[in-house]
């Protein structure tokens, strides 16, 4: 192997997963964040589980609803300065 070129490798890299369950594992970062694992993922609980997790199209949704309500506000203000 060569020197120099590889990350480095930690063995306790620590997984938190949201639903609290943590576990040990190896890889090239220290600390991972998950949202689903073994634990809690319907495939091994056999459960169905809504995650709620905002996805893009709702963050966007929203940051439309908000730039609308914002330029109803201003259009509102100038209406009523004159």
């Amino acid at each position: 192997m060569k020197q120099g070129i590889h990350p480095q490798y930690f063995d306790q890299c620590k997984v938190t997963c949201a639903c609290g369950n943590s576990f040990t594992t190896g890889s090239t970062v220290e600390k991972i964040d998950v949202d689903v694992c073994s634990k809690c993922h319907p495939f091994f609980t056999g459960q169905q589980k809504f995650v709620d997790i905002k996805g893009r199209i709702d963050k966007f949704n929203e940051k439309m609803a908000a730039g609308k309500a914002n330029a109803a506000k201003k259009t509102a203000k100038v209406k009523a300065s004159k």
